[in-house]
C-alpha cells in the first residue's frame, strides 16, 4: 500500500513537471491554456492490503494470552485485531476462524490467508500469510509477534490447513 501510494505520488509529480504553458502563437494575442487533467486521486487500499499492513504494524508487540490489542496479542487476537482494523468480519477465536472464509490448498496460499497449525502442547494456532512461505503470528507466552516460515520443521509438521477470509472489494473514490 505504501509503495503504491509512493508510485502514484511520483507519477503525479512527474506529470506536473512535464506540463508547461503554451506560448502565444505569433499574431494571436492570447495564449492557449494547456489541457492537463488533474491527477487521479489515489485509490483507497483494499481490505486485504489494509489487513496485512495493520497486522505487520504489530510486529514486535508482546504475546498475551487472551489479548487482542497492541498491549498484547494471542494468535487469534492478532488476526481479529488486524481484521477489525481493516473492516473485515472475522470471529475472535482460532476455532471459529478455522471455520470462516474459504478453504485454501497449501500450494495456493496468498498474502492475507490464514494458516492453521496444531502443536502437541497447544490445541490450535493461527498466523497470517505474508507471501511465499512466510507468515506473521503471535507465537507463545514470553515471545513477541514475529515472522516465521512454514518450511521450518516445527511449523511444517504442525500445519493443519488454511482459509481465505472474505475481503470486501475496494470502493472507487467519488
Amino acid at each position: 500500500m505504501i509503495r503504491t501510494c509512493a508510485v502514484l505520488a511520483l507519477a503525479a509529480a512527474l506529470a506536473a513537471c512535464a506540463s508547461r504553458p503554451v506560448a502565444p502563437a505569433e499574431g494571436h494575442g492570447a495564449a492557449l491554456a494547456p489541457t492537463v487533467a488533474p491527477p487521479a486521486p489515489a485509490l483507497p487500499p483494499d481490505a486485504r492490503a489494509r489487513f496485512l499492513d495493520d497486522a505487520l504494524a504489530m510486529l514486535g508487540h508482546p504475546y498475551r494470552y487472551g489479548g487482542d490489542t497492541p498491549a498484547g496479542f494471542d494468535c487469534s487476537g492478532l488476526v481479529y485485531f488486524a481484521a477489525h482494523e481493516a473492516g473485515v468480519d472475522l470471529p475472535r477465536t482460532t476455532g471459529e476462524q478455522l471455520r470462516a472464509g474459504t478453504p485454501v490448498a497449501q500450494g495456493d496460499l496468498r498474502p492475507g490467508d490464514l494458516v492453521f497449525m496444531r502443536f502437541p502442547h497447544k490445541s490450535l494456532h493461527v498466523g497470517i500469510m505474508l507471501g511465499r512461505e512466510h507468515f506473521l503470528h503471535a507465537p507463545a507466552s514470553g515471545q513477541s509477534v514475529r515472522v516465521d516460515s512454514l518450511t521450518e520443521p516445527a511449523f511444517a509438521r504442525a500445519y493443519l490447513g488454511a482459509r481465505r477470509p472474505e475481503f470486501p472489494a475496494a470502493r472507487s473514490p467519488r
